[in-house]
């Protein structure tokens, strides 16, 4: 049953969308969107979870075009071999792997860790991009909202198992990067920290997405603070692909869906497009040692004013700490 809750959650998300829509439209009629150029990269190693569909895929391909040694972290085995398969042959970088990760598993996501650094890479850049959106009721292995399990959670825990190796491989001058994927529907998310997946409502699917893209942009900001005051050689920053063309949408709503299936062409942005703010975080040169940016178009903009919000980042850090059955620190074991 719909309640009028889940109903203003739903209207709230559809306008933050077609508000995003339109100034992509205005946007492609002035000229469209333009790929940064950056500078081949051959000597660093990036992890990109969700890289084997939609902006995991074309970050990825990105990535292994600048030369990076790309791992791509996902659960479709069925595409694997031949997403691998296909980059290799694309970009000509023969530095392409895949590891299995569920990030609706956290058992699966310290595997997945162990499996990384039992390879003895080194890790200069780890791109938090895999998510779900508007999927229905549903739990991950470990019990949690499926929202908050995969697109929070998951890669809380991810980024903990590896910023260990994220700060050995950075230098001061040549610092290693987090990059967390947002959405604008984080402007309409709303948090409490201490029910962080909002157990007491009824489930809806637009609330707990906005929910969990608020958490993201909490938990970057917070750990941008961290890693500056301890002066871990890592920055963490945030970028907003846009509304992009992908198979995200087969949980929206009919209309949005006839929307992308008539004028998607024209209204949303390509995978490519959705990508390059992505890869502008992870390469570009000018953002060395830039940390607690909130990037669209790979352009600095303000995210929502409450994800600056001190007190709620450390609480959001402490309860998910508990959750992900962590220490309430940086830099956590494998085991």
């Amino acid at each position: 049953m719909l309640t009028l809750r889940a109903l203003r959650a739903a209207v709230l998300v559809y306008a933050v969308g077609a508000a995003v829509l339109l100034a992509q439209l205005l946007r492609r009629l002035r000229g469209g969107f333009r790929e940064p150029a950056l500078p081949a990269q051959p000597d660093r190693v990036a992890i990109v979870t969700g890289g084997t569909d939609g902006i995991g895929l074309a970050t990825a391909r990105r990535l292994a075009r600048l030369g990076m040694r790309v791992v791509i972290a996902g659960n479709n085995t069925a595409k694997a071999n031949d997403v691998v398969s296909r980059i290799r042959e694309e970009t000509k970088n023969e530095k392409v792997h895949f590891l299995f990760c569920d990030l609706a598993s956290l058992r699966s996501v310290r595997k997945f860790a162990r499996d990384f650094l039992s390879r003895g890479f080194p890790l200069h850049v780890l791109v938090n991009n895999a998510g779900v959106m508007m999927v229905p009721p549903g739990r991950t292995e470990d019990g949690f909202e499926r929202h908050f399990g995969v697109n929070f959670l998951g890669h809380f825990l991810l980024t903990h198992l590896l910023l260990d190796a994220l700060t050995s491989a950075g230098s001061p001058g040549q610092r290693s990067r987090v990059v967390t994927v947002a959405s604008a529907t984080h402007y309409v998310g709303e948090l409490d920290p201490a029910d962080p997946q909002d157990r007491k409502s009824p489930y809806s699917a637009h609330a707990a997405y906005a929910r969990s893209k608020l958490a993201l942009v909490l938990f970057s900001q917070r750990l941008q603070r961290l890693l500056a005051a301890r002066g871990h050689p890592v920055t963490a920053n945030l970028v907003d692909p846009g509304v992009v063309d992908t198979e995200l949408f087969r949980h929206v709503w009919c209309g949005t869906r006839a929307v992308q299936r008539a004028l998607g062409w024209l209204l949303f942005k390509t995978p490519d497009e959705g990508a390059w703010t992505s890869v502008y975080a992870a390469a570009a040169p000018e953002l060395e040692g830039v940390g607690g940016r909130y990037l669209y178009n790979e352009a600095e903009t303000e995210p929502l004013g409450l994800a600056r919000d001190v007190e709620l980042q450390a609480r959001l850090w402490a309860e998910s700490c508990r959750l992900a059955g962590i220490p309430d620190g940086m830099g956590v074991g494998v085991e």
